[in-house]
């Protein structure tokens, strides 16, 4: 067997493109810290197809040592790709920014996201076949008044993603290193980002996708030759696009 990792797959982009990937018949290692949702997910799952094998494991990715040991428990199984989804974000300027949420989002947005990167690279790096796949946002290509310091984690995740893909590239690895860039979504982010209980997302935002629909550009990526899966934040069309950062390669 050999399964796909989706972090933050409790809800939203995660939750569908776990079920996006089931219907393709994929062995599915799921986590969140909300272990009932992934036990309902997965009996979902088991509905779709009852011979995929999921497996949910807990975690609170904010935390450093949860980190690790989450990568350990991983260990056990073959891994054929690596989807890091699980993030939030904070809608406020930054002279009125709650630090603490400031802090947890720097770490699961960042340093969670760049050290399970660099251990799925180590171990999987040469194996044919192989995927990492790290959502970022199209606020990691565009800077929004009041979503600055989220959107300079999702820049560091769209910045990390393409040069790995090129480091990869230069080192001849077969593994491939993507970054997928939504703009507004239909989950749980804006309640958690503006603290609020409900939200109308078309009334605040306008033409926005669903989370159904950002699995399926996730998948569009997964299938395509690109490295980078961006929404454009004004025309709200996804494309699949080379590396649009520069990139210096020193001798």
């Amino acid at each position: 067997m050999s399964y796909v990792v989706i972090t933050g797959a409790s809800s939203g982009i995660g939750y569908e493109s776990a079920l996006a990937f089931a219907k393709r018949g994929k062995d599915l290692i799921l986590i969140a810290r909300r272990e009932q949702k992934l036990k309902n997910l997965k009996s979902t799952i088991s509905k779709i197809n009852p011979e995929i094998d999921v497996i949910v494991l807990t975690a609170d990715l904010s935390k450093s040592e949860q980190v690790y040991n989450l990568y350990e428990r991983t260990k056990e199984y073959d891994l054929e790709a690596w989807i890091n989804n699980a993030g939030f974000g904070d809608f406020a300027p930054i002279t009125k920014h709650d630090l603490s949420k400031i802090e947890n989002m720097l770490s699961l947005n960042n340093l969670a996201l760049t050290i399970l990167s660099s251990l799925f690279v180590r171990d999987y790096s040469s194996e044919e076949g192989t995927q990492l796949i790290n959502v970022s946002s199209d606020g990691g290509y565009t800077i929004v008044s009041n979503f600055v310091t989220y959107c300079a984690t999702k820049f560091f995740v769209s910045v990390f993603t393409e040069g790995l893909a090129q480091e990869l590239k230069d080192e001849g690895k077969p593994m491939k290193a993507k970054v997928l860039a939504p703009a507004v979504t239909e989950t749980e982010f804006a309640n958690r980002a503006m603290e609020v209980e409900e939200i109308n997302y078309r009334e605040n935002f306008g033409e926005v996708h669903t989370a159904e629909e950002v699995a399926q550009f996730l998948l569009n990526l997964y299938d395509s030759d690109k490295v980078v899966g961006l929404v454009d934040g004004e025309t709200n069309r996804f494309e699949l696009k080379d590396p649009l950062f520069p990139y210096i390669t020193k001798v």
